[in-house]
């Protein structure tokens, strides 16, 4: 570290992406992202070209998103999601949303994700918008399928919820062994805990974003459950990468736990889907 600037990196990582804005031998997979038109905020940049620039500018090397729109109506949003893949099938993949108050929509969704295996790389749950606690019986289809087939979930989590805290995603992990379940968030706040929930099971990995926003929140993760077990996200278009990128590179971990953090471990478990 540079006694001078005790809070930022002089690795040669970090010297790499200070002096070029992106780095040849550390490529990033953006592992939590949104996709187009969002009511309660403005995003300039959230049509699939606008956030390929952005990725580019970054050196962000695929990014995997479930559009706004299929938080809301997934019928007509996962479609969107397939139409952006198509555009940019090198740079993008999609998760399937799956809304639990649309039970009547279970087999329909299930074939749809089947039927574009180089779209869907998991599914998506954000328990804190539908209103439906991870461990409510109306997910419990999903998390079967989810289970059978070992797939990838990206959940929202958050550590006040009373939806996706704690306390859920303890029932989700230890129910569900086969899953590989994303906590979107890390718990947000309450890094010790999620760091617990990585450590204790195999199955569980910490997502990075809103943890840019807490210094000492990335050190805490990455002692307590080990980069192997951390993935980098930016929910872009919602936050800038630039801004995620530098949080990691200031933080007080390894060049090894950023290769980690930035693409080996999504490499991993993206593979089966590139």
């Amino acid at each position: 570290m540079n006694n001078s600037y005790p809070y930022i990196s002089d690795s040669p990582l970090a010297q790499e992406f200070w002096s070029m804005g992106k780095s040849v031998s550390c490529p990033i997979y953006d592992l939590h992202g949104h996709m187009g038109y969002y009511p309660p905020i403005y995003m300039p940049k959230s049509d699939p070209a606008a956030m390929i620039e952005t990725m580019d500018d970054c050196g962000v090397k695929l990014l995997v998103f479930s559009h706004h729109l299929a938080l809301l109506t997934p019928d007509l949003g996962n479609q969107a999601s397939i139409e952006a893949v198509r555009q940019y099938p090198d740079r993008l993949r999609s998760y399937m949303v799956f809304h639990p108050k649309y039970p009547d929509m279970m087999s329909e969704t299930w074939k749809t994700f089947e039927k574009y295996p180089k779209v869907f790389v998991g599914l998506k749950f954000h328990p804190d918008i539908h209103e439906v606690p991870l461990t409510d019986p109306r997910y419990k289809p999903a998390f079967d399928y989810a289970n059978t087939h070992e797939l990838i979930i990206l959940s929202h989590t958050w550590g006040t919820s009373i939806y996706n805290g704690y306390k859920e995603v303890y029932v989700i992990a230890q129910e569900y062994p086969r899953i590989k379940l994303l906590l979107g968030h890390c718990l947000h706040a309450e890094w010790q805990s999620a760091a617990q929930l990585a450590h204790d099971f195999p199955n569980v990995y910490l997502e990075l974003t809103a943890v840019f926003d807490d210094r000492g929140a990335i050190e805490t993760l990455v002692s307590g459950a080990g980069s192997e077990k951390v993935i980098f996200g930016t929910d872009l278009p919602w936050f800038d990468p630039h801004h995620a990128i530098g949080a990691l590179l200031s933080a007080d971990i390894t060049d090894e736990d950023r290769h980690n953090i930035c693409h080996r471990n999504a490499e991993q478990l993206l593979a089966p889907y590139l």
